[in-house]
């Protein structure tokens, strides 16, 4: 009798780890699946797009770009914008994603040639390709926040930029 206990009580414990598995293992799924979205928008240009993609209040933290502030889901919209303005042939490729919780790493490469004014630096007509890491945070079926990290000189070397011309060294 104590052995058919064990046995009942062994049983719904082994359901119960395989349904959550499998609840998480949906979960990381769809997660993956929302950046892929999110990608195909950020090459489609299709900002109208983020609205069923990014919270409101988005937030993206990029040491690379340190004084570039994004808090709202706009103010990413304006950001891709004027990245879609210094390089219109862009393009993001995933290479990898891996899921956990409530975060997607995304390891990438980024591609387009600079043929507008980036900030302060000059249009150059040189491509540059570069991998890049990132890090998304879900919330609700959307992306709430991003830390994404890339390697700027290899960048700015590529498109001409680095190092900088010998005028401009004062």
């Amino acid at each position: 009798m104590k052995y058919l206990q064990f046995s009942r009580i062994m049983i719904v414990l082994l359901m119960i780890a395989l349904f959550s598995c499998n609840t998480t293992s949906k979960q990381q799924e769809a997660n993956k699946d929302l950046i892929i979205r999110f990608t195909a928008a950020t090459n489609a240009a299709d900002w109208e797009a983020f609205n069923q993609l990014l919270t409101d209040d988005f937030t993206r933290h990029c040491q690379a770009t340190p004084d570039v502030h994004i808090n709202s889901r706009e103010a990413f919209i304006k950001l891709q914008e004027s990245f879609i303005s210094s390089m219109p042939d862009q393009k993001v490729t995933i290479e990898m994603l891996i899921a956990e919780g409530d975060k997607v790493a995304a390891y990438a490469t980024y591609s387009g040639t600079l043929t507008g004014p980036m900030g302060n630096f000059p249009a150059t007509g040189k491509s540059a390709e570069s991998k890049f890491i990132t890090i998304f945070r879900i919330e609700e079926g959307k992306i709430a926040e991003v830390w994404v990290e890339w390697d700027n000189l290899a960048m700015l070397t590529q498109l001409g930029l680095f190092p900088p011309p010998e005028n401009s060294i004062e």
